[in-house]
């Protein structure tokens, strides 16, 4: 079988990664090596303290990012789309992962044993600038997301995550969210109550409609004032 049978994945940043870093008898040694996972919603991918021992990259599907505190409240990082790499935040920096991944919806995941990538990095210095400029910009969208949230009141944030989930995510005015009212919650750093409450109030308002986990936005213009000025 060759390299480009193994390491055929479109818009794979997992390939580009590699292709422009490593030599082919590396990549194709990399590629008899990688294992695909299928995940359901509600799945674990990763879970806080767990060993790492592989290098996961989400291929497709939507999971959260969280860190779960001693008394049981969780607080969502972030949520990663196809094309992140979801278990880079503690790869070097720890024997364990920091924070948990979760499936929101059905997600396959492409995974490398993490002893090949550590000697990867240790001999192949353009290599190595790849995979941290890669952890840059993880940490950085992490970094945004959160600085674009906590400057907002209560409505902003919402109308936040409303137009992030429709712009970002589901490329539509009309999405599925994933997250449950709880979950937002955990995202912006608000009680569930204030969420419910913003949202109702949204619909009321004629701004969007709500059909169970469908929102359909039907003010961009009003959502989008709201996002900026709360």
């Amino acid at each position: 079988m060759g390299i480009d049978t193994l390491c055929s994945c479109e818009n794979c940043e997992l390939r580009e990664l590699f292709f422009s870093s490593v030599e082919r008898d590396e990549l194709f040694s990399l590629c008899t090596q990688r294992t695909e996972v299928n995940y359901f919603p509600g799945d674990f991918i990763i879970q806080q303290e767990m060993p790492i021992e592989e290098f996961i990259y989400l291929k497709s599907g939507l999971v959260k990012l969280f860190i779960s505190e001693e008394n049981g409240k969780e607080q969502i990082l972030t949520i990663a789309r196809p094309f992140n790499f979801v278990s880079m935040l503690s790869i070097f920096s720890s024997n364990k992962y920091n924070y948990s991944v979760q499936a929101l919806e059905q997600s396959v995941t492409c995974s490398i044993p993490m002893n090949q990538i550590n000697q990867l990095v240790e001999s192949n210095g353009r290599f190595a600038r790849s995979v941290l400029g890669k952890m840059s910009q993880v940490s950085d969208k992490i970094i945004k997301e959160m600085m674009e949230i906590r400057k907002r009141h209560l409505r902003g944030r919402i109308a936040y995550i409303l137009l992030y989930y429709s712009k970002e995510l589901a490329h539509s005015p009309e999405f599925e969210l994933a997250l449950s009212r709880k979950e937002i919650a955990e995202y912006i750093g608000m009680t569930t109550e204030n969420v419910i409450r913003s949202l109702t109030e949204f619909r009321k308002s004629k701004i969007i409609k709500i059909f169970g986990k469908v929102i359909e936005i039907i003010d961009m213009q009003r959502l989008e004032q709201i996002s900026k000025f709360g």
